[in-house]
């Protein structure tokens, strides 16, 4: 089963939820989920610090 989350109602859901351009996932576990965007505030940080040392 994949979990998301919802953007529009800040919650997680199964894949039977919103359209998914108001969410984010899939992710593996309903906790993963709970996590979405703390993930993708690190990704995005890791991403940038890799960014800059290329510069």
């Amino acid at each position: 089963m994949s979990w998301y989350y919802c953007l529009e109602h800040h919650a997680v859901e199964p894949e039977e939820g919103c359209a998914n351009s108001e969410r984010m996932g899939p992710y593996g576990t309903r906790e993963e989920a709970e996590h979405a965007l703390e993930l993708a505030a690190q990704r995005t940080a890791e991403f940038d610090a890799e960014d800059e040392e290329d510069d």
